[in-house]
């Protein structure tokens, strides 16, 4: 389970995330930026964090690194993969519930 800093941290990660799309995006949008702009975003979020936890771990192996910031970056690591995996739980539901309307 995460602890309540590393969820803090994450939230603060996906705003910081949602600013950077939406300054990019409103040159191309008036309307803010695209949904598959903001997924593509996330991805590329979840990816470069299991790249530094990674670098981090091949670190410590070389005796570069402590352990402490191993188990840092594998723990935002594991929080940005949960939160990814809730977003894509969710979208799938409101999906279900959209094709189960009636027409």
């Amino acid at each position: 389970m995460a602890s309540p800093t590393a969820a803090a941290n994450a939230y603060a990660n996906l705003a910081r995330m949602m600013e950077r799309s939406a300054g990019l995006e409103k040159s191309a949008e008036a309307n803010g930026p695209s949904f598959g702009a903001l997924l593509k975003d996330a991805i590329g979020s979840v990816m470069d964090a299991g790249r530094k936890s990674d670098a981090q771990t091949v670190a410590m192996a070389n005796g570069k690194s402590n352990v402490m910031d191993v188990v840092t970056a594998v723990a935002e690591t594991d929080v940005a993969v949960s939160t990814l995996v809730s977003v894509r739980d969710r979208v799938i539901q409101s999906y279900e519930d959209i094709m189960k309307m009636p027409i």
